[in-house]
C-alpha cells in the first residue's frame, strides 16, 4: 500500500465517521471557518502570492489563480451560506408497506468519498469541503501545482476548525500535486465514490479516459449569445458587454455573439465602443469583419475560433441570416453549458429555450448567472453539462444518493 492509498483509506474511513456526526456540530464548524477564513486573510496571501510569483504573469488564466482581499471574504460569505442550508441527506423520500407487511423507505444518503480534481482557483478546495462537510461526505482534493502553496494553507485552516469542533480532519485530504497522485485516485474504486474534474477540457477528456470511478464532468464553457432581429439593442449591449467582461476567465463568460443580419449593422456599431473601451478583442467572420472595420482589437475569424473557450477578454462575433442559422452554429458548437437569446419576440425566445440543448438556457440575461450561488444553492463543485446525476451548478443538493431501508418481521420470498 502507499502513501497515497493511504491517504485515501483515512478520508473513507473518515467519512463513516461524519456520518455520525451531530447536525449542530456540523453547522457550528462551518460558521467557525467562516470566521475563521476572514481572521487568516493574510496568511492566505501570503501563500497566494507565492503561487502567483510562478509562471507567466500575463497568462489570462492568472485571474483564477489570484486571491484578494474582497475574494476571501466572498469565499467566508459563500461558506456561512452552506451553513445555513439544509443537510440533503437523512431525509425520507419514500415510505410504504408492502403487501407482505415489509416496512420500505427510500432515503438520502451521502455519496460516501468525493475526489476532486481542479486546476489552480483555491477557492474550489473551501467550496468543496464546505459543500461535502455539510453533506456529510469526506473528500480527497487534487490540486495544481500552481496553487500548491494557497491550497496548502487552505486545508491547514480547514483541519484546524475540524479538530476545534472534533470533527475527524481527515474527512478533508489534499493531495501531493503530482502526476503519480492521479493515477491512483483513477483506481481508488473502493474508497472514492465518484470522481469530479474541474478546469480545462483537455483535463476534463483525461479524467473521463483513464478513470475507472465514475466521473461527473463540470465541462468547459463555450457560451453563445444569440441577438435576434426583435431584440432591444440597448438592453443586448448590455447584456454581451457584461457576458464577456465582468469575468473574463470563468466558464459561463460569453465566447461567441451571433447577430442576426437584419441589425447586425446598428447593434455593432452601438457594441463597438464598450468592447473597445475593455480593449476586447474580436475574431470576427467575414461580414462582422467589415462592419467592426476600424475596431482596434479586430481579428479575422478562422473556423477554430467558433467553439473556443476563450477564458480572456476575446471573443467571437458571427453574423447569421436568422434563428435557424444561430440554432444550426449553436447545435454545431455548443459544449451545453450556457446559452442566451436576446429577443423581445417571445415566441423566438420559448423556440430558442425549446430547442437548445443546454444546462442553462436564457432568454433576456447574461450567461453570467450561471453559478451556484447565484441560482440560491450555494457555492458548487462546478457546473455540469453531463445529464445525468446532475445537470448544471452541482451544488449540495446533488451530493447525495438513495439507500433502501426494509424492515420485515421473518418474511421470506
Amino acid at each position: 500500500m502507499n502513501a497515497i492509498e493511504k491517504l485515501i483509506i483515512k478520508t473513507h474511513k473518515a467519512a463513516a465517521d461524519l456520518r455520525n456526526t451531530k447536525e449542530a456540530q456540523i453547522v457550528k464548524a462551518l460558521k467557525a471557518l467562516s470566521r475563521e477564513l476572514n481572521e487568516n486573510t493574510a496568511l492566505l496571501l501570503k501563500a497566494n502570492s507565492r503561487d502567483m510569483e510562478k509562471g507567466d504573469a500575463n497568462d489570462p488564466k492568472k485571474d483564477r489563480l489570484l486571491l484578494n482581499t474582497e475574494r476571501i471574504k466572498s469565499i467566508a460569505n459563500s461558506i456561512l451560506q452552506i451553513s445555513k442550508l439544509p443537510d440533503p441527506s437523512g431525509k425520507v423520500l419514500e415510505k410504504r408497506i408492502l403487501y407482505n407487511g415489509l416496512q420500505l423507505e427510500k432515503l438520502s444518503v451521502p455519496l460516501g468519498v468525493a475526489g476532486v480534481i481542479y486546476e489552480s482557483r483555491p477557492n474550489v478546495t473551501f467550496d468543496i469541503a464546505a459543500l461535502c462537510l455539510r453533506s456529510r461526505n469526506g473528500c480527497v482534493l487534487k490540486g495544481s501545482s500552481e496553487a500548491e502553496n494557497t491550497n496548502k494553507e487552505a486545508v491547514r485552516i480547514i483541519k484546524k476548525v475540524l479538530k476545534e469542533h472534533t470533527i475527524n480532519p481527515d474527512c478533508v485530504t489534499l493531495l501531493p500535486s503530482n502526476r503519480e497522485t492521479v493515477e491512483e485516485l483513477f483506481k481508488a474504486t473502493r474508497y472514492v465514490d465518484v470522481l469530479i474534474p474541474r478546469g480545462s477540457d483537455q483535463l476534463i477528456q483525461f479524467v473521463r479516459k483513464h478513470s475507472l470511478v465514475p466521473v461527473i464532468e463540470t465541462g468547459a464553457g463555450v457560451c453563445h449569445i444569440y441577438v435576434e432581429k426583435e431584440a432591444a439593442l440597448d438592453k443586448a449591449r448590455d447584456i454581451v458587454v457584461n457576458a464577456k467582461v465582468s469575468r473574463p476567465s470563468v466558464c459561463n463568460a460569453v465566447d461567441t455573439v451571433l447577430v442576426d443580419q437584419s441589425i447586425a449593422p446598428v447593434f455593432l456599431k452601438k457594441l463597438q465602443p464598450l468592447l473597445e473601451q475593455y480593449k476586447v478583442e474580436v475574431f470576427a467572420d467575414a461580414p462582422a469583419h467589415k462592419l467592426l472595420k476600424g475596431y482596434a482589437y479586430l481579428q479575422k475569424a478562422t473556423a477554430a475560433d467558433f467553439g473556443r473557450e476563450f477564458l480572456s477578454l476575446k471573443c467571437a462575433i458571427k453574423v447569421v441570416k436568422d434563428i435557424d442559422e444561430a440554432l444550426l452554429h449553436i447545435e454545431k458548437y455548443s459544449t451545453k453549458h450556457s446559452e442566451a437569446i436576446i429577443s423581445e419576440n417571445k415566441k423566438q425566445c420559448n423556440r430558442f429555450i425549446q430547442e437548445v440543448d443546454a444546462a442553462a438556457v436564457y432568454s433576456n440575461a447574461s450567461t453570467r448567472f450561471t453559478d451556484g450561488e447565484e441560482f440560491g444553492l450555494g457555492a458548487e463543485i462546478g457546473i455540469s453539462t453531463q445529464k445525468l446525476h446532475a445537470r448544471g451548478p452541482f451544488a449540495l443538493e446533488k451530493l447525495i444518493t438513495e439507500k433502501w431501508i426494509i424492515k420485515g418481521n421473518g418474511q421470506i420470498r
